[in-house]
């Protein structure tokens, strides 16, 4: 359950009116994607469809749907002049009251988007590997972590999917395709063999280690002994980049979450909007299921 699930369960066991606020295209210049949500009920919200003019249309609206009963509505806003923003784009927002059928939709939603998700696998809990986990479990990203050494699992924070493995290398080998490996454990001999084992798949979204300029060099010549040279061009050494060269675990953290952003959550995207333009799975069908009109109100413009 999300934390956005969540509300709902709350909002409907308190018998509060809510009413979920999604922008359902965004066209041009917006301020917030397809997708964002916002919920408002009598005197509150939480979340944000992107501030200023628009946000406040729409949360007008949804208090005009609560005081009026209304179930359902749609709201076009033209970002211009108009309504005091430059952005120049165009947003639809969907409004639909907060009751069972809606919050059973909005699950079958987050399976999808769940199965979307890029995966995550950081090799190592010491210090780099445990903020790298904080800065990416605040990320839509299925973020796991392997060590040998179970106590160093214990502090991850809540959603990281913890692995005490004797033989960390065996995940590199059950990862599904398209995951980022992040290699950076107690050992550089471990190193070593996680990283061609991840580069040797071939399918790998990300293959990035921890490091130094000295490091890669050696691990090329490890893979030349290996007869593999060649993988070295798609491994990323070191993570992070090197623009800004402080070595303290959260700025390395925080520049690899950046790299990775850039790297796996366009591609996340493009997998999203190929789901839902094709419907082709039992996942995808519900979802597209989940936001079309359920006609229980003639929708208002």
């Amino acid at each position: 359950m999300t934390d956005l699930t969540a509300q709902f369960h709350t909002l409907l066991a308190s018998g509060e009116p809510a009413i979920l606020v999604r922008v359902e295209t965004a066209l041009g210049s917006t301020p917030r994607e397809a997708g964002a949500t916002m919920i408002v009920t009598r005197d509150r919200t939480t979340g944000t469809v992107g501030g200023g003019a628009l946000e406040l249309l729409g949360i007008e609206r949804a208090r005009a749907m609560i005081a009026a009963g209304e179930s359902e509505a749609t709201l076009a806003v033209p970002l211009g002049p108009r309504i005091g923003q430059c952005c120049g784009g165009h947003v639809t927002l969907a409004l639909a009251a907060v009751d069972a059928a809606l919050i059973a939709a909005e699950e079958a939603r987050d399976r999808c988007l769940a199965a979307a998700r890029p995966a995550v696998l950081i090799f190592g809990a010491g210090h780099t590997g445990q903020a790298l986990a904080r800065a990416l479990a605040l990320l839509p990203l299925d973020v796991g972590v392997v060590d040998t050494r179970p106590d160093a699992l214990a502090a991850l924070p809540e959603g990281v999917d913890a692995r005490a493995l004797a033989l960390p290398e065996a995940a590199v080998a059950a990862a599904q395709p398209g995951t980022a490996f992040l290699v950076m454990t107690h050992d550089h001999a471990l190193d070593f063999l996680i990283a061609a084992q991840a580069l040797g798949r071939g399918d790998a979204a990300y293959v990035g280690m921890i490091g130094s300029a000295t490091k890669r060099e050696k691990f090329r010549r490890h893979l030349r002994e290996a007869g593999t040279e060649a993988l070295i061009d798609r491994l990323v050494l070191p993570i992070g980049g090197s623009a800004v060269r402080d070595k303290r675990p959260e700025v390395i953290a925080a520049m690899t979450a950046a790299e990775l952003v850039v790297t796996l959550l366009g591609k996340a995207e493009e997998k999203m909007s190929i789901a839902l333009a094709t419907g082709t799975s039992q996942c995808n069908s519900e979802l597209i299921a989940s936001v079309q009109p359920k006609g229980r109100h003639a929708r208002a413009s």
